[in-house]
């Protein structure tokens, strides 16, 4: 009842405006927390295992975390709310960044794994972000709110990367590894991001749009994913939307987190943190445009765009050998694809989705989603490793073919069944 009558006093417009404001302000200092940890997390994994070969590991932890949060995040939020369950999520990652900080600087990398698993919860509390924006907005206009906080996540995701050396001068001036101040810092700023939802993600928009329900089920993953999937399965949308998000995540994050070991061996390891800083800004400045083209051309036509450009980035990077900024060229281009991904297959999914099932099939992507990234991080160093950065970028420059054709064919799928005979 009480749910009820909030949904009918609350201005939904005058809601959504102050959603939308509170979440840019926790994507902010969320996003710099990821960001920061970012630019370093592969080097420290190198630096404390002494071989690029699983430097991965400490990215592939931190999205497995990511992957590992998001079903029972999802369940927790329908039965009670965003509010609560982003604000969680942010404290859980915030005590795993003091713990990776307390492995990496003992030298016990077990402790340091167990911390990164833990900080990918604050990365899936960031990424809810976006669905939290679409709650109260009309179906016409989702990708643009989606966008608004994919963009507004670029001002602390570029400005985490570039706040790296102040970081690791103040880890030094303390008598810490210098490594060690990125996880320090993003531990203070996901504190920060928990507070803004806290006191400001009220009423909660998944209240006011009827999306709680305090009787459902409490988290059982697997039952929870296979219903998910099941959902998916019976759009061509839904699958599509849901295909984007996976394989834009993987590209990118497989390409990313060898960048700072490939320009080492090149001698440009002063510059790796400003390469992942315009790759962010890749990855999130634009997106009020993208938003705003999606919602134009078509989400459909708009995946196809996107994995145009997440190609092109990957094969500017194999193109780069010696030339830095030719690295700068392809992890920006490389970002902007995973952008475009990321807004159009999500609004195809949200759309494409019956709206009791909606919260549910947006946490299991989400699971897929970072899963593919953790398993592209993690066989990244691998790969370079034993074949070199090449190979790396070219396996994932054929994934970004093959969602093209898989975008152009269920484009052609749905011409021919609305087409009338």
């Amino acid at each position: 009842m009480a749910e009820t009558i909030e949904q009918a006093v609350v201005d939904r417009a005058a809601l959504q405006r102050r959603t939308l404001t509170s979440l840019r302000m926790a994507q902010v200092p969320g996003q710099a927390a990821v960001a920061g940890m970012v630019a370093v997390v592969t080097l420290l994994a190198s630096d404390m295992l002494g071989s690029d070969r699983l430097a991965g590991i400490g990215s592939a932890s931190f999205t497995l975390g990511a992957a590992l949060t998001m079903v029972p995040l999802a369940a927790f939020m329908r039965r009670r709310g965003r509010r609560p369950g982003m604000t969680a999520a942010l404290l859980i990652g915030a005590a795993g960044g003091a713990i990776a900080a307390t492995g990496g600087q003992l030298r016990f990398f077990p402790l340091f794994v167990v911390g990164m698993i833990l900080f990918g919860a604050g990365q899936a509390s960031t990424l809810q972000g976006r669905y939290v924006a679409a709650d109260l907005a009309e179906p016409e206009h989702q990708a643009t709110a989606i966008a608004a906080i994919v963009w507004i996540g670029a001002l602390g995701a570029v400005f985490g990367p570039l706040l790296t050396p102040f970081e690791k001068a103040a880890a030094r001036s303390i008598g810490l590894d210098e490594l060690i101040g990125p996880f320090v810092f993003a531990t203070f700023l996901f504190l920060i991001a928990a507070a803004v939802v806290w006191t400001r993600l009220r009423p909660d928009p998944l209240a006011v749009s009827g999306g709680i329900d305090p009787t459902a089920e409490r988290t059982r993953p697997i039952r929870q994913v296979r219903a998910s999937i099941d959902v998916i399965a019976q759009s061509s949308g839904a699958r599509l939307g849901f295909a984007a998000m996976a394989i834009s995540q993987a590209v990118m994050v497989g390409v990313m987190t060898m960048t700072p070991p490939h320009m080492k061996d090149h001698d440009h390891a002063n510059l790796s943190a400003f390469v992942i800083a315009v790759h962010i800004l890749g990855m999130y400045g634009l997106a009020p445009f993208v938003g705003r083209a999606v919602e134009r051309v078509g989400r459909v036509r708009s995946i196809q765009i996107g994995a145009v450009v997440l190609g092109s980035g990957t094969m500017a990077t194999v193109l780069a050998g010696y030339v830095p900024a030719l690295m700068f060229i392809g992890l920006f281009f490389l970002g902007l694809g995973w952008n475009i991904g990321l807004i159009a297959g999500s609004t195809l999914l949200t759309t494409s989705v019956p709206a009791k099932s909606k919260v549910e099939v947006q946490g299991t992507s989400d699971l897929t989603m970072s899963f593919c990234g953790a398993l592209a991080a993690f066989s990244s160093g691998f790969i370079k490793q034993s074949f070199g950065f090449h190979l790396l970028a070219n396996i994932a420059a054929v994934l970004a073919g093959g969602l093209l054709i898989y975008a152009w064919m269920t484009a052609a799928r749905d011409r021919a069944t609305s087409s009338p005979a």
